[in-house]
């Protein structure tokens, strides 16, 4: 995909997760779990996390495995930050929770919960850390390689521009 198109895919899905949509309601889809089929160890820590959070979540499940104590984990497309809240209480302070996304204004909620959430978690110093950036260019963020025990991606893979199952539109008529 040439350079211009790349750039046009980002301006796009920026534009929709960060000014359109203002709550998950607003969403064109019922690919979101509901709470009650999340499994249990993970609705413990739902019940902690501040509703804007919870309102402007746009992922569809959660891809965490069940043992995360003091594991360094990586969240691709982490939005508002609900996944790494989550995954920051799974994890507990000896864990370490990097979330990436390309949205300013989706940044801007996570990183203004942060000392809320670290304080209703009882952690002394946070344990999460978000990053603007690109997916598929990581290499820009200067994060250590080979560093993370765990990778999660809820649903975001699929809005890159580099993602190589993207079928192509059709040309046109």
């Amino acid at each position: 995909m040439p350079l211009t198109n790349k750039k046009k895919t980002h301006a796009r899905v920026s534009e929709y997760y960060g000014k359109i949509l203002k709550t998950k309601k607003d969403l064109k889809t019922s690919a979101c779990c509901t709470l009650d089929k999340l499994p249990a160890y993970v609705q413990e820590p739902l019940k902690l996390i501040e509703e804007e959070i919870q309102m402007k979540y746009y992922g569809c499940g959660t891809p965490f495995p069940l043992v995360l104590k003091g594991m360094k984990v990586l969240d691709l497309g982490c939005g508002t930050g609900r996944d790494c809240f989550v995954l920051s209480y799974l994890a507990g302070e000896t864990g370490e929770v990097v979330g990436i996304d390309m949205t300013a204004e989706q940044l801007e909620i996570a990183n203004r919960y942060l000392p809320v959430q670290m304080e209703k978690f009882g952690f002394k110093r946070p344990n999460v850390r978000f990053y603007k950036g690109f997916i598929e260019d990581l290499s820009s963020l200067d994060l250590p390689d080979n560093y993370f025990d765990i990778v999660v991606s809820n649903c975001v893979v699929n809005l890159s521009p580099d993602d190589p199952i993207r079928i192509p539109p059709p040309p046109p008529k």
